[in-house]
């Protein structure tokens, strides 16, 4: 006769234990109101027909968050309880840790046009704290003009490259020779102004990272987290 009464209370415990563990896993990593997660990357997209020259505006023929945009920008995400930062290596900051929405007011666009923002996340995010926390150790380090390995500077992808390391220090992304041109052959406008306030010619075969070859690699999937332009 005491065989149910038991079965009831253990059943009790068993439900509390599950409703627990449930609360550690969901509290293992900061949730946001966007949904980021420590560790993700973040890719700046200029909309297909964005022109920098002048006030003409050709909007995306495609989703405003098409892969098919010009990806100029890569950030690492880091989430705490005080809200949603990036680290970065731009050439406002050099490499440097700021909220998100930081980043967002650097990129805004003018006459009030907003970059896309894509979120992509590793398929294998178990060592993400360890990247981000090798990434902080780049903190203060100048931005990289000439895009050829240096020690004491780095641009947007080289810093993703050079935290995201496995633990026998191999790069989670490898590096190749740099095609700027987009899928016509040509070269954006983008590439040519920047490098052109440098000084310099665009760096076009020179072996390295890119955002826009970044993005596409096969250990990355795509998060669903909308961004957009805060004001």
């Amino acid at each position: 006769m005491l065989i149910f009464p038991i079965f009831v209370s253990d059943m009790k415990r068993i439900v509390l234990f599950c409703i627990t563990l449930l609360a550690l896993l969901s509290c293992s990593r900061p949730a946001t109101q966007d949904g980021i997660q420590t560790g993700d990357l973040v890719f700046i997209a200029l909309p297909a027909g964005y022109h920098l020259y002048n006030k003409d505006y050709v909007a995306s023929p495609d989703k405003p968050d098409s892969f098919e945009d010009l990806i100029i920008h890569t950030a690492i995400a880091d989430v705490d309880k005080e809200g949603i930062w990036v680290i970065d290596a731009t050439l406002a900051h050099g490499v440097d840790r700021h909220p998100l929405d930081t980043m967002l007011k650097d990129f805004a666009l003018k006459e009030g046009h907003s970059c896309s923002y894509i979120v992509m996340r590793l398929a294998n995010d178990k060592d993400v704290n360890r990247y981000v926390a090798n990434a902080k150790k780049h903190l203060g380090k100048s931005y990289n003009l000439n895009f050829t390995p240096c020690d004491t500077a780095l641009y947007c992808t080289e810093l993703v490259r050079d935290s995201y390391v496995d633990r026998k220090g191999r790069p989670l992304f490898e590096e190749g020779p740099m095609d700027f041109r987009d899928r016509e052959g040509n070269m954006p406008d983008y590439w040519t102004w920047l490098f052109g306030l440098l000084g310099k010619e665009v760096p076009q075969g020179v072996v390295g990272t890119l955002p826009q070859t970044m993005i596409h690699d096969p250990q990355l999937r795509r998060a669903d987290c909308p961004l957009s332009q805060q004001n």
